[in-house]
């Protein structure tokens, strides 16, 4: 067993008048129900019977939605948990179910998501031998715990209300990040007198910040004559949008959001700023508070500032506030705590300056700038136009995906979904899946290339067969897009491994039970989208794309611009 580090062991509750006589499979479905899991994404298979039959002894209290790729079954509890703010969970078979499901599980780990995954093993007395056993790879375990912040395996049946307990809490408690338990086929089947855990009443543990740095970061604010915010996505995961908006009033400070970040501050806040506007506003801070960001590139290499601008950085992983970054101060807690602290700590009053008409310049230039971009941009404003202001866009891999990363108006946390910095193509539609399993009263849009469908287009039986009401809208440009224009502009047109072969999306969405349609423009696509939205069903909708010109200049721009001095510090 790995024990986290962002939370200590937990002794289990033991409820002794729940004491009886069940299979390892019926004491893992009472404990994720008393747990308060109500839904499980997954693949069933031989490992898994006894567990299958023990949420089907449950009947329904925890659903079991069976998806036809465990790679789907991943990113639908991704994104039922990045939706929900709480535990989301798969259950998958050992073996190519868990290297299927990894590629969900890697994105859940780079986006902070509380996923739990449930996986079976060998045969206990097979474990680590090589013997062959049906589905066995090397060292399971350590492929596992390589992917979550915590795992552990069951070795007897009596263990395992106790575990589900713990990986709960470690889910719950700390940074968020997926955590694993294995359980063999025999522990499963295993019949024990047993008794289940009682949770606690409230099991998030927020991480509290140390006085004194709290206290040292006021100080630096209060000493900055140009300060501004960068917030990460961790102001989201700790529920710390309030609290940034708070403090961004107080010291009258830009809010600039990296990628993740996105609707940390609604972009329609006169302090708000997107990615594009990073390398200005750091060029000419004097301060830069970061929240909840790894504040670096996808290089591992810190953004540059102004010269002499002091760095205060707060975040609730060690790893995030050491080298290669350099800081005047840095504050080790959960976002929102720190955030309340700091604005309690700074008092009332108003910011010295007013810098909304420099913001606003700022959000015109970048406007003017991306007026290049079309027909990227004129389906990013159709989208948006079409979903209302706390509808969920899952965003993809895809060439308007890419001009929506940094062009999509944001205005509610939690309304922008990525993944990260895996950058996994063909995340985006059954993550959207789960998304709308955990809201079903939400809009949830999923926005895709021909190329990142075909890894989960399969998952369109899902959607039909549980109802999940989710518009899939599919750009077909026949390729891989960003592929096919390196090997055009850097490799003299050799074209090799980036052109497709694709279904007709409409009749395949039909085949499936899907309604669907195709478009060509993007009035066309934002008629589509307010009447697939207020049908409330799965709807397909293809929209065929010539050749677009290349965001990737945007995309890179990470170098500031040209330091000018910062205003001196009083």
């Amino acid at each position: 067993m790995r024990a986290s580090t962002a939370a200590e062991r937990v002794e289990p509750q033991l409820a002794t008048a729940d004491q009886r006589d069940i299979t390892g499979g019926e004491a893992l479905a009472l404990q994720l129900e008393r747990e308060g899991i109500d839904q499980i994404f997954g693949v069933p298979g031989v490992q898994l019977d006894q567990a299958i039959d023990g949420l089907a002894r449950r009947n329904g209290s925890v659903a079991f939605w069976n998806t036809r790729h465990e790679q789907a079954a991943a990113y639908m509890a991704d994104g039922f948990a990045r939706a929900r703010g709480d535990v989301g969970t798969c259950m998958v078979v050992p073996g190519p179910g868990l290297l299927n499901a990894s590629a969900g599980l890697a994105t859940a780990y780079a986006c902070s998501s509380r996923l739990l995954m449930i996986c079976g093993q060998l045969p206990s007395g097979g474990i680590g031998r090589g013997l062959g056993f049906l589905h066995e790879i090397p060292e399971q375990s350590r492929l596992l715990s390589s992917l979550t912040k915590w795992s552990a395996r069951a070795r007897s049946a009596a263990e395992i209300p106790g575990l589900v307990r713990q990986a709960v809490h470690e889910a719950r408690s700390g940074r968020p990040r997926p955590v694993g338990l294995e359980i063999p086929p025999d522990v499963l089947g295993e019949v024990a007198s047993m008794s289940l855990c009682d949770p606690p009443p409230d099991d998030s543990r927020p991480l509290e910040p140390d006085a004194r740095a709290v206290s040292a970061a006021v100080e630096a604010l209060r000493s900055s004559v140009a300060p501004i915010i960068y917030s990460g996505g961790g102001v989201i995961a700790a529920g710390a949008a309030p609290e940034l908006q708070a403090l961004a009033e107080r010291l009258g400070a830009p809010v600039v959001m990296s990628r993740n970040g996105r609707g940390s501050l609604s972009d329609g806040h006169p302090l708000a700023i997107g990615p594009l506007g990073a390398s200005e506003l750091l060029s000419t801070a004097d301060l830069v508070l970061v929240v909840g960001s790894r504040f670096v590139d996808g290089n591992g290499v810190p953004p540059s500032t102004a010269p002499g601008a002091r760095v205060v950085l707060i975040n609730a992983e060690p790893a995030d506030l050491g080298e290669p970054r350099m800081s005047s101060v840095t504050v080790l807690g959960d976002a929102r705590r720190t955030l309340e602290a700091i604005v309690a700590e700074l008092g009332g009053g108003r910011p010295d300056t007013d810098r909304t008409d420099e913001l606003a310049s700022l959000r015109a230039t970048i406007d003017g700038q991306l007026a290049s971009l079309e027909p990227q941009m004129s389906f990013v404003r159709a989208i948006r136009q079409a979903i209302p202001r706390d509808g969920i866009l899952v965003n993809e891999l895809t060439q308007v995906g890419y001009v929506a990363g940094f062009a999509y108006p944001v205005f509610q946390p939690g309304t922008f979904l990525t993944p990260g910095y895996q950058g996994t193509l063909g995340y985006g539609f059954p993550t959207a899946l789960g998304v709308k399993s955990a809201c079903p009263g939400r809009v949830v849009v999923s926005i895709t290339g021909d190329g990142g469908f075909g890894w989960n287009l399969q998952e369109l039986a899902t959607a039909r067969r549980f109802d999940i009401a989710v518009v899939v809208v599919v750009f077909n440009d026949e390729a891989f897009g960003n592929v096919r224009r390196t090997q055009k502009e850097r490799f003299g047109g050799r074209y090799l491994g980036s052109d497709l072969t694709n279904p007709d999306f409409v009749r395949l969405a039909e085949a499936f039970g899907i309604a669907a349609t195709r478009v060509h423009s993007p009035s066309e696509l934002a008629g589509s989208l307010k009447e697939a939205i207020a049908g409330n069903e799965p709807i397909l909708i293809e929209v065929p794309l010539g050749e677009c010109p290349s965001p990737w200049r945007f995309i890179h721009q990470t170098a500031p611009a040209p330091a000018r001095s910062p205003a001196p510090a009083r």
